[in-house]
């Protein structure tokens, strides 16, 4: 079994992917964790890229940062239901292409996404099985709010818009299966690993994979 934990090691007992989704206010540390877990070969995760609608900046590669999409291209996804998730955001449209997700998950392997809550809500509805959920707590307002200023990237008055957004997307904590306190990032990096380790030897993601193989291992002189 602990051939599982690792997917470039599931020869012996295959099992279907997992969708991995971490979700954050603004500042609890949500994109390190997603760089980190990227960076780190032995877990094998790939990014979901989203589709949008907007423009393409300058510092933006298509394929790497969004997929650019035109809004009828878009809208043709939506109604072929190829979206696992989509939102409008100051007149631009954002999704989850769905076949990506599907190649990765049935080849046995792991996708993670970066969504908020209510993208998370929307891919749960349709992939329930097939989707584990993390959300990272800051450990303390105070704290938050030093991470927002160290960026030094946004206005005061963007800052405070933040924090009370921030409010509004911790008291969604109980939507989630896992909740993370990201006091120290490499501590918060290894407890998000032991969830991913755990979830992928869960035997409902191997049923299939389990079976075929007490069936050979029972055949057995």
């Amino acid at each position: 079994m602990s051939t599982m934990a690792d997917s470039k090691n599931t020869a012996a007992i295959h099992r279907r992917g997992l969708m991995l989704i971490l979700s954050s206010p603004s500042g609890a540390g949500k994109t390190t964790l997603t760089r980190d877990l990227l960076q780190d070969n032995s877990l094998d995760l790939t990014l979901s890229i989203s589709v949008t609608t907007r423009l393409r900046r300058t510092s933006e590669v298509d394929g790497i940062h969004y997929h650019f999409k035109a809004k009828a291209d878009f809208e043709r996804m939506r109604a072929q239901d190829d979206l696992l998730e989509y939102a409008e955001v100051h007149g631009n449209f954002y999704g989850t292409p769905r076949s990506p997700v599907e190649a990765v998950l049935s080849q046995g392997r792991d996708m993670l996404f970066d969504i908020d809550y209510q993208g998370t809500q929307q891919v749960l509805k349709r992939a329930p099985k097939d989707v584990v959920t993390i959300f990272i707590l800051p450990p303390s307002m105070r704290e938050l709010r030093a991470r927002l200023e160290r960026r030094a990237e946004d206005a005061a008055d963007v800052i405070a818009k933040r924090l009370e957004n921030a409010r509004n997307e911790i008291t969604r904590w109980t939507m989630y299966d896992y909740v993370i306190v990201n006091e120290d990032i490499q501590t918060a990096l290894n407890e998000v690993k032991s969830i991913l380790i755990a979830e992928r030897l869960k035997r409902s993601r191997s049923d299939e994979g389990i079976a075929e193989f007490v069936e050979k291992l029972l055949a057995e002189a």
